[in-house]
């Protein structure tokens, strides 16, 4: 493993929040939330609306703080509070007894949650990866390996973070799109930092690596890409949105509705400063400048990509990771 990318090992989290929390697990139970919302509008300026957003500490939710730090959500009548979750799956149970108003997590998690009964609604986007050039994951084998296409994974194993998520998910479709079975895909979970080391000494044949690490491992010239899995499945695909639940959203359609131009606002702002957006990372999620300065990271906009949502909701029905596609009049506030 070479030396940048060991020192990237304490902050694996930077990377994987993107695509962790999207498994089928069931959505309920206690969630990490560090204070409850009120909703109210007599918070402490008696003017500001307060509400909780629930963020996962990792580098695309520098978005938000971006949006607090140049008072674009106070302009927009909200006193926000961050709730920092370990998880996305934690976070739907939270947003859904309303203990956080709004959640930032993967679209994949949301709409397992609808599959398992909970209401939950998206109000707004807010990551996506790259449409077209090097994207923000990828499937990396090594060079001597033979594995040229996601058709050569058949009957490999490929490591991924979290089973069924939307890592494989892609890697499925991908492979499936190239002629091969992707029933005879296997697929193993391990943690990020581990997947070089296990990939060097062939204890798999291919590892889905996000950024910082995809760059890292690319680095090294006994490694190849294989694709990127999201780009070459559904180009520019979402893989993170702004959520609340139902009850919430029927209760304050207003509200909703200018969070959701406050968030639209905050996201392209970001967006338009990758300087000053890669300033607070850092600080954010204790990134080492270094790793901030150069981290690609997924396009951040408030726009809901509907057209590929339903994407990932139909491959996510075909491949048996949820049982019905969630119904988009209902799922998406527009």
């Amino acid at each position: 493993m070479n030396k940048k990318l060991a020192s990237l090992m304490g902050v694996v989290a930077v990377a994987g929040l993107t695509l962790t929390g999207c498994g089928a697990g069931s959505p309920t139970g206690d969630a990490d939330a560090t204070a409850p919302a009120d909703t109210s509008e007599s918070g402490a300026s008696g003017e500001l609306t307060e509400v909780t957003v629930g963020v996962l500490p990792i580098a695309p939710s520098v978005g938000v703080q971006y949006g607090l730090e140049n008072g674009i959500f106070e302009e927009h009548g909200f006193d926000v509070e961050l709730s920092t979750q370990n998880a996305g799956a934690a976070m739907l149970p939270a947003v859904s007894n309303q203990q956080i108003t709004f959640g930032v997590g993967n679209p994949l998690s949301v709409m397992t949650a609808v599959d398992q009964g909970l209401d939950m609604r998206i109000a707004a986007g807010y990551s996506n990866s790259l449409a077209e050039g090097d994207d923000i994951a990828g499937v990396v084998a090594q060079a001597d390996s033979g594995i040229e296409s996601y058709a050569d994974l058949e009957g490999k194993v490929t490591s991924i973070n979290a089973l069924r998520t939307l890592g494989d998910l892609t890697i499925m479709a991908d492979a499936e799109e190239e002629g091969a079975d992707p029933d005879a895909l296997e697929f193993t979970e391990m943690p990020f930092p581990d997947m070089p080391a296990q990939l060097e000494q062939g204890n798999v044949d291919a590892i889905w690596v996000p950024e910082p690490f995809l760059t890292s491992v690319l680095a090294d010239d006994a490694n190849q890409l294989v694709g990127y899995s999201f780009q070459d499945a559904i180009p520019g695909m979402p893989t993170m949105v702004t959520f609340t639940s139902g009850a919430y959203a029927e209760e304050n359609p207003e509200v909703v509705a200018d969070f959701a131009a406050a968030m639209t606002e905050a996201l392209a702002a970001s967006e338009e400063d990758p300087e000053g957006t890669r300033a607070l990372l850092p600080d954010f999620i204790d990134l080492p400048e270094e790793v901030a300065e150069t981290l690609k990271m997924e396009e951040l906009s408030g726009e809901i990509r509907t057209e590929q949502l339903n994407q990932t909701a139909e491959l996510a029905v075909k491949y048996g990771f949820i049982d019905e596609a969630p119904d988009p009049e209902r799922l998406f506030i527009q």
